[in-house]
């Protein structure tokens, strides 16, 4: 038990199995150059992060609802064949990025119009956020405990059924208003902020899980892995975000 909440993540992407019955190169042993480092982690992320802005850049577009559609769609298709195939990551991964920038861009100018300005400084801060925690989990300030972990998977996981419930509430004319963009409550304003920290927690716990893999020696492939992980928690952050400044913005 203790070691699977030793690898115990908020990330639904990463969590206690992520890293059992891995599949390892053939002959049955890892050569130095055959296991996952963070530095490798790294430069997929920042791979699959050039993937994503690019697609972005092209789907910021006007009557991109297209994009939006394929993106989402074809984002949570490949999402969960990664999960199941982690083998496919190096491929899947690249992917996953391509189909997030497009949802990512195509929503992104929908806001845009909105609010002036708003993406510009959503990318800002989701950025500044992560460079911040990175800092501050390799400096130590931060200790990734077990209470840490739970407290964090369990908020996580309530969020989640909150949105799950949203959205099969809309087909019967359910509506969670403080998820609304326009609602510039106080309620809804304080309920996007703990989102927001929510998903900020999330990276420390990504950051953990990956130094974990490293220090464990599993398979190279696990880089991309690692890599959507971090993804996956910087998409949803970028929307919280931008979904916390509209709100902020509707109150001028």
């Amino acid at each position: 038990m203790r070691g699977q909440m030793s690898y115990r993540s908020g990330n639904p992407s990463l969590n206690s199995r992520t890293f059992q019955n891995l599949k390892r190169p053939s002959g049955g042993h890892l050569l130095r150059d055959d296991v996952m480092t963070i530095q490798g982690t790294v430069d997929k992320t920042g791979i699959s992060l050039a993937l994503l802005i690019f697609a972005g850049y092209f789907a910021y577009v006007p009557d991109g609802f297209m994009f939006m559609i394929i993106g989402g769609l074809g984002g949570f298709i490949v999402a969960i064949i990664t999960i199941f195939k982690k083998t496919w990551a190096p491929i899947t991964v690249p992917l996953y990025a391509i189909l997030e920038g497009l949802l990512l861009g195509s929503i992104s100018y929908m806001y845009g119009q909105m609010y002036e300005g708003i993406v510009l400084n959503a990318i800002i801060l989701t950025v500044s956020i992560l460079v911040s925690l990175l800092l501050v989990y390799k400096s130590g300030y931060i200790k990734v405990t077990e209470n840490f972990k739970l407290g964090v998977a369990a908020a996580t996981g309530g969020i989640a059924l909150v949105y799950l419930f949203s959205i099969f509430g809309g087909f019967f004319g359910i509506n969670i208003s403080f998820l609304d963009p326009n609602n510039g409550s106080l309620m809804s304003i304080g309920a996007s902020l703990f989102i927001v920290i929510i998903a900020s927690l999330n990276l420390v716990m990504d950051f953990d899980f990956i130094e974990k893999g490293a220090e464990k020696g599993v398979p190279k492939y696990m880089e991309w892995f690692g890599a959507f992980g971090l993804l996956v928690t910087l998409v949803w952050l970028y929307l919280e975000i931008l979904r916390l400044l509209s709100k902020l913005n509707s109150r001028k």
